[in-house]
């Protein structure tokens, strides 16, 4: 009996483990929990990097953001992390040949091995345009295959999809807005090398609820799960008054049947950030998926300029995504921005540096000089040549050194706010004085000065301090410790236009021949 026993006993557990085992290949298995998204402090991309659009390629990632009225044009940045980024390069280091300004949000793309930057410009004697740039890599360089689409309104934000049969289009918005108009998002075919439109448009959406205001623009898609996803951004993008946010709607087609999310939007302003929105999606290579974006902080406002943060994107049970809980803009806040320095021993030009579009400056370095002139229709502008740098603060100091020997009569040479060729306050030696200037409006006038120090070396310190953004003072040294202020206080809210930042500049000019030699230029965020 007990042999009996323990012959059924092993009977029966063989029975158990074969029920095991088949239940264990025919149940489906439990999905792997996903890892946490990546710890953030934003702003990623610190300063003015408006409208930005990310890629993945392999396990590298490649940005780029609007650079509008300053050259060269789209900033071209690199990362390993997604996180950390490295400015690289510019997609155009000279404007494109059929364009003449509003350099504005490229988006990068990647398809079947090719690379494409769809980005908007206007057009020479035209209006606005998208037009596509193409490279056999990431990195470039991009050969300008010139504009795709010029609505009499303005074409703006060019976006690249394969629809569900797998043909390749163009979405985009027409400008309606800027004629108080309503703005529509538009699809249509490109050829197979994305360099032509074929086919006929068809709308796909419009503003038509109240949070977008007078538009939508900044259309992003992506597939996932059957889907179609249009993640794209409504109301006013950018000022002191703006009030920008992101929607997000979907369609199992491209051309029909598009729905917006219900809770739309899905990111508004919080404590922090205000006015999110004109970004683009990626996923990274543990599948989870961000958004890259640009927002104004709170604190710098629009001084800084659009600054670029990433946030992951949560997808709900219902296929809905999400963002922070729709709490606004998340991840840590970055508590130290960097400090920028320039001593000019290198060969060339570090990156980073701007001009005003159309008014490419003349330089050269050479022992631990830069030799910064204007070009010459500009020679008798005191600020005829400009280079400049983006801030990463609302609050900071930047000091420059020049060399004075070498200047000659009437020869200008500063430091300088600057918001564009018509509005900006300047620190400037000139003629033998040390002066504080404004332009407003295309309209100039000496603030104060003083006779220049007397100098031991030929050079003279100039500083310029910048408090909430947008009130300036001025001070020079003749050793860089005694400082004498020359304009201790000036309002200067004035300053940034409509979509850029306050930049750092190093001016000169004043009469023919103007050339003046810059020791190094300090920014220190306070």
């Amino acid at each position: 009996m007990r042999s009996r026993g323990v012959v059924l006993s092993a009977a029966v557990f063989s029975l158990s483990m074969l029920a095991a085992l088949s239940s264990c290949t025919s149940q489906p298995s439990t999905p792997p929990v996903p890892p946490p998204p990546l710890e953030v402090t934003n702003p990623i991309l610190p300063g003015d990097f408006a409208d930005p659009s990310v890629i993945r390629v392999g396990d590298e990632y490649w940005a780029a953001a609007t650079s509008s009225g300053w050259a060269p044009h789209f900033p071209l940045l690199h990362s390993r992390d997604l996180v950390n980024w490295e400015l690289v390069d510019s997609i155009f280091q000279t404007s494109p040949a059929w364009s003449d300004g509003n350099y504005w949000a490229p988006e990068l793309a990647t398809d079947k091995g090719r690379y494409f930057v769809f980005y908007t410009a206007h057009k020479r004697g035209g209006p606005l345009c998208v037009a596509v740039a193409t490279a056999s890599q990431p990195s470039g360089p991009y050969t300008d295959h010139g504009p795709l689409v010029c609505q009499e309104l303005g074409s703006i934000d060019g976006a690249l999809i394969r629809d569900e049969n797998d043909t390749l289009y163009l979405v985009w918005k027409e400008d309606g807005n800027s004629r108080g108009l309503p703005t529509l998002l538009w699809a249509q075919p490109l050829s197979e090398d994305g360099t032509r439109l074929i086919g006929e448009p068809k709308q796909i959406l419009m503003n038509d609820t109240p949070w977008e205001g007078q538009l939508i623009e900044g259309p992003h898609l992506i597939k996932r799960n059957g889907w179609f996803y249009l993640f794209y951004a409504g109301s006013g993008c950018c000022g002191l008054q703006c009030n920008y946010g992101v929607g997000v709607a979907r369609s199992r087609k491209l051309l029909e049947g598009w729905e917006k999310n219900p809770i739309n939007p899905i990111m508004k302003a919080n404590q922090d950030w205000k006015c999110p929105g004109h970004g683009s999606v990626v996923s990274d290579t543990l599948g989870r998926d961000y958004f890259l974006y640009h927002a104004y902080s709170t604190q710098s406002s629009v001084y800084v300029g659009r600054q670029g943060l990433l946030d992951p994107i949560e997808w709900g049970a219902d296929g809905w995504p999400t963002i922070n809980g729709r709490k606004g803009p998340g991840g840590r806040l970055l508590s130290k921005p960097v400090a920028f320095f320039d001593d000019f021993t290198s060969t060339s030009l570090v990156l980073g540096w701007q001009w005003p579009n159309g008014r490419q400056p003349t330089t050269g370095l050479a022992g631990g000089l830069l030799t910064l002139a204007p070009p010459s229709e500009q020679a008798a502008n005191p600020i005829g040549a400009v280079l400049a740098r983006s801030t990463n603060a609302a609050n900071y100091t930047a000091e420059t050194l020049v060399d004075v020997s070498g200047l000659t009569e009437g020869m200008s040479a500063g430091l300088s706010a600057y918001g564009n060729p018509d509005n900006a306050l300047w620190l400037a030696i000139r003629s033998g004085k040390v002066e504080a200037w404004r332009r407003q409006a295309g309209k100039e006038q000496v603030l104060g000065g003083i006779d220049a120090p007397t100098t031991m070396n030929g050079k003279l310190h100039l500083r310029m301090r910048a408090t909430n953004g947008k009130v300036f003072g001025f001070a020079v040294s003749a050793d860089g410790t005694t400082w004498i202020d020359v304009d201790a206080e000036e309002e200067g809210s004035y300053l940034p236009s409509w979509d850029q930042g306050v930049r750092v500049a190093l001016v000169a000019g004043g009469v023919a021949g103007a050339s003046v030699r810059f020791d190094s230029l300090r920014i220190t965020p306070e």
